[in-house]
């Protein structure tokens, strides 16, 4: 038993194979306008499926990459802060020492005393760095001044870890214990705190008082600033490595996501001639499938 083949079928046939061809073509020009295999997710579920992943791990990537150059800045902020302390102490130490000269006078020691007094004062704006609207010398209570102008007094006493989440499951503190800076009390914790020890050298060299005694305190604290700064340089070389490595990630998963996604120009280019011959062709064998009508021959 043959199936009879009519002209409706052929003619219904060549139609459907036209819209196939055509839908091919449409499919190489969305890839070679786009610069992409997929234009739409049902073009291949996997390719999409593995695209979103890569851009989420993107996204995150690039999150952690703001955190950690928040970081680094914050940490510069500090190490620059630690820094200009170590400088104004060096300063009153020099001041300390030579206020055991005994030919100053005691107009000369009063003058040192103001001079550190101003010394103090100009701790106290260190104390009070910000970056952005935050305290970088507050614990986490970034929003209120620790070092009180009117009083003199630094009445912060939050100690807390300012924690940013650098990369999966490593968190890292970016600030420094303030009151292991402004409230230290010397190895012997009886010893006074930065600012006491200025007021009390302030004080006695305006009484012309001889202060030199006072530099193994002074020293004490001054070693101790160094210590904090030593921490924070290995907290910033670890964030540097950090950095290095979100840059490398970044790298990485932006190529895969290229692999996955990019369309290969000179292929989708040749696809397309292949496929406009194709549909030519098709439409001159579809011109031969159809029959000739009787209008055709009246014209």
């Amino acid at each position: 038993m043959s199936l009879r083949v009519t002209q409706s079928m052929l003619n219904s046939n060549m139609l459907k194979n036209l819209s196939k061809s055509m839908g091919q073509m449409d499919k190489y020009q969305g890839q070679l306008s786009s610069g992409r295999i997929i234009t739409r997710p049902s073009d291949d579920p996997v390719v999409a499926s593995r695209g979103m992943l890569y851009r989420a791990s993107l996204s995150e990537n690039d999150q952690y990459q703001r955190n950690a150059d928040e970081a680094q800045s914050w940490m510069e902020v500090t190490d620059n802060s630690l820094n200009e302390i170590s400088s104004v102490l060096q300063r009153v130490r020099e001041l300390v020492v030579n206020s055991g000269d005994g030919a100053l006078s005691a107009d000369s020691r009063y003058a040192m005393g103001e001079e550190v007094a101003q010394i103090k004062e100009q701790l106290g704006n260190i104390a009070n760095q910000t970056i952005g609207s935050r305290y970088i010398f507050a614990g986490t209570d970034t929003s209120n001044p620790p070092y009180n102008q009117d009083t003199g007094v630094f009445e912060n006493t939050n100690s807390s870890e300012f924690t940013l989440e650098l990369s999966q499951q490593v968190t890292i503190p970016i600030n420094v214990n303030p009151q292991k800076i402004f409230n230290y009390k010397g190895e012997s914790g009886t010893a006074d705190t930065i600012f006491d020890l200025l007021d009390d050298l302030a004080t006695r060299l305006k009484n012309g008082e001889d202060v030199s005694a006072k530099v193994g305190e002074l020293d004490d604290q001054m070693d101790n600033i160094v210590a904090e700064r030593a921490s924070l340089g290995a907290r910033m070389n670890r964030i540097e490595l950090i950095q290095e490595r979100l840059s490398s990630a970044e790298t990485t998963v932006t190529d895969l996501m290229s692999q996955n996604e990019d369309a290969d120009i000179a292929e989708v280019i040749t696809n397309l001639k292949t496929q406009e011959n194709v549909h030519r062709a098709a439409l001159g064998a579809g011109a031969q499938i159809i029959q000739p009508s009787l209008l055709d021959f009246l014209r």
